[in-house]
């Protein structure tokens, strides 16, 4: 096949812009602290590229700086000033998996950089290094090592003693024995007899939490049950035998077995809601991450739902005026030619950022124009909305859209949500109109809410009481929501 010198000048056109686009599509993804990684990384690694100074004079905006640097520029260095998305037609509607797959093939900038950082750079360097170890929080201390620490208070024979260290060793993250007794002892390194081994075993059963050392979710409940336990007989015969009749909500059939009332298993239970089947999850547990919102969400004067993007994370860079200068002055060819190279790299970074900010922003003013009744009247208002919706509105690809919302935060005067909230499908009411799932699983907790627990809705009643409201699904349908909502059939429900 062969190609006219119009078509050859087009493709050549985008080829050079694809790897510009692949990193603005990858950049637009990551969430904010992700980003601010990113451009820390970039500062460490690329010479050429800092932080602007606030005490400095420089141009009012990117493009101003950008426009001056390529003016600049001699010695047939002439830096590309183009956009990111310019003689794109198609305003980024290209296939970007495409792209990705492009950018594999793309050459690497991997000189290295030998240049001395200077002093400013260095103590921005370690401000940030300091900055993070302060942030670090101490290593929480491990359900194994707590259980060692209270294992050798124990006065034991150094057989014992050995080998309970070895059993710690094997219990899992919740405090349970991950093999039975015997297999352990079977792979043990070393001769002990089975009742040391046991005896080893009720050591670590005594320790803290309650419950530790278990062999199974019966045992790990029975050793936390103290001797003066209100109704601990009761317990332990329920516990023992009626775990499953319990977890089924099936009453009638332990007051059969057992000749328990219903009241005495009823008391029995509320003590058994005090047992922890899972006594080593308090350990090891993951710091829970602050969540910073990508965009907020203000009315201006005039009532209306005003989108901005988070900058305050993403530092104002530049290019390094020491390198424009070097580049244009007295250095030799292969200094200018890694000079020009790691100046390439930092202008597709600022502009990347420069475009994540604006189809953020797009992306989020759209899906807010979408949810005014939302932010109006809460979330029982939210109306249904796919991402093709708002790739049209935006003038975008939709999977620009799915990425500009991937993993991001808005902060709304109804609240925090993820930007994906926004997203789901629907149904009609019986009146036509169209409704969106969330809207329907509010309703339908209302409706098991306000339901006599005496007598709970099965879900075909749910159907029935849906129904009445306007909302004609099938009961497949409400069995699937119900579920994803945690709640319990009709069944677990009913209070005796």
């Amino acid at each position: 096949m062969h190609l006219n010198i119009s078509q050859q000048m087009k493709l050549g056109q985008q080829m050079k812009l694809a790897p510009r686009m692949i990193q603005s599509m990858e950049i637009l993804q990551l969430p904010l602290q992700a980003l601010e990684e990113r451009i820390d990384q970039e500062l460490e690694e690329n010479v050429c590229l800092e932080r602007e100074s606030t005490n400095e004079s420089t141009p009012d905006t990117e493009s101003e700086l950008l426009r001056d640097q390529a003016n600049s520029e001699s010695n047939g260095h002439e830096i590309d000033e183009k956009e990111i998305i310019a003689g794109n037609e198609q305003n980024n509607e290209s296939d970007f998996e495409r792209l990705l797959e492009m950018a594999e093939q793309w050459p690497e900038d991997n000189v290295t950089s030998a240049t001395k950082p200077s002093a400013n750079r260095i103590s921005d360097d370690m401000e940030r290094s300091n900055d993070a170890v302060a942030n670090i929080s101490e290593r929480q201390q491990t359900i194994n090592e707590y259980l060692v620490e209270q294992f050798h208070f124990f006065n034991c024979s150094p057989e014992v003693r050995e080998f309970g260290e070895y059993l710690i060793q094997n219990l899992d993250h919740n405090g349970r024995l991950q093999s039975s007794l015997p297999e352990i002892v079977q792979v043990y390194e070393k001769k002990i007899s089975q009742e040391d081994a046991e005896a080893a075993l009720r050591l670590i059963q005594k320790c803290d939490p309650p419950g530790v050392g278990a062999r199974d979710l019966k045992e790990c409940l029975l050793l936390q049950l103290k001797p003066d336990a209100p109704f601990r007989e009761v317990l332990v015969t329920l516990i023992s035998s009626h775990l499953d009749d319990l977890g089924q909500n099936r009453l009638p059939v332990i007051q059969r077995k057992t000749g328990y009332s219903i009241d005495t298993i009823k008391n029995a239970m509320s003590y058994l809601r005090y047992l922890d089947p899972f006594p080593g999850r308090g350990f090891e547990s993951e710091p829970v991450l602050k969540v910073t919102p990508d965009v907020f969400v203000k009315r201006d004067e005039n009532g209306k739902y005003v989108v901005e993007v988070e900058n305050e994370y993403t530092p104002p860079l530049r290019i390094s005026r020491y390198f424009q200068n070097l580049l244009r002055n007295n250095a030799d060819d292969q200094t200018k030619e890694y000079i020009k190279k790691k100046i390439d790299s930092a202008k597709w970074l600022i502009e990347a950022i420069e475009q994540r900010h604006s189809t953020l922003k797009r992306v989020a003013q759209a899906i807010v124009d979408f949810q005014t009744e939302f932010l109006d009247n809460g979330p029982e208002h939210i109306v249904p909305l796919k991402m093709q919706q708002i790739a049209d509105v935006v003038g975008v690809h939709v999977t620009t859209v799915s990425r500009a919302v991937d993993d991001k935060w808005i902060q709304t005067p109804r609240g925090l949500y993820p930007l994906k909230r926004f997203f789901g499908g629907g149904t009609k009411t019986s009146d036509g109109e169209d409704v969106a799932w969330g809207i329907i699983r509010l309703k339908m907790k209302e409706i098991i809410d306000a339901e006599d627990k005496n007598k709970p809705l099965s879900d075909d009643a749910l159907v029935e009481a849906l129904s009445k409201e306007g909302y004609n699904l099938a009961r497949r349908t409400v069995t699937k929501y119900r579920k994803a909502m945690n709640i319990p059939s009709s069944r677990q429900r009913r209070e005796y």
